[in-house]
């Protein structure tokens, strides 16, 4: 179970990574945080017309599912709870935003790109599914096993 939990760790973290990029990559090339921004499509300025709830939801989704990971990482049961609410916020980027978004926009077009999908089938129900998948791993994985004890027998 430890190997399961330390794979779900590394996919969980290595998720909210690519979730991240768009605003992390721009850092690294050494631009400033107007910068990274605007490439990534979530400016948080309410004065300039940003959009807030979707740069909330974006660094929520990301902030969750890092601390879904390093939950799970210390084997606390919470971490589902982590990962559900960071699912919730990622659901509602890809699903309730309209697709000429910013952030949005961007993840729908990078799941195209990251997930081979069938023909006629939208790659980010694959992502989705995924995540679901992901969720009850992590579920099955960060579940505490208990030994149990006959009544009377002594702590060994």
């Amino acid at each position: 179970m430890k190997i399961l939990r330390f794979i779900l760790v590394m996919v969980v973290i290595g998720y909210a990574g690519w979730l991240a990029w768009p605003f992390i990559s721009p850092f690294l090339e050494g631009a400033g945080p107007e910068t990274a921004a605007a490439r990534s499509g979530a400016v948080v300025a309410l004065d300039s017309g940003g959009d807030l709830p979707t740069a909330a939801l974006w660094i929520g989704a990301v902030v969750l599912y890092l601390v879904s990971a390093l939950l799970l990482g210390a084997g606390n049961p919470r971490a589902v709870v982590a990962y559900f609410l960071g699912f919730l916020a990622d659901i509602v980027l890809r699903l309730a935003m309209s697709p000429d978004r910013g952030v949005s926009a961007d993840i729908a077009a990078r799941s195209a790109e990251a997930v081979p999908a069938p023909a006629g089938l939208d790659p980010q129900w694959i992502v989705i599914a995924a995540l679901v998948l992901v969720g009850l791993l992590v579920m099955a994985a960060s579940r505490r096993v208990r030994r149990s004890r006959a009544p009377g027998q002594l702590t060994s």
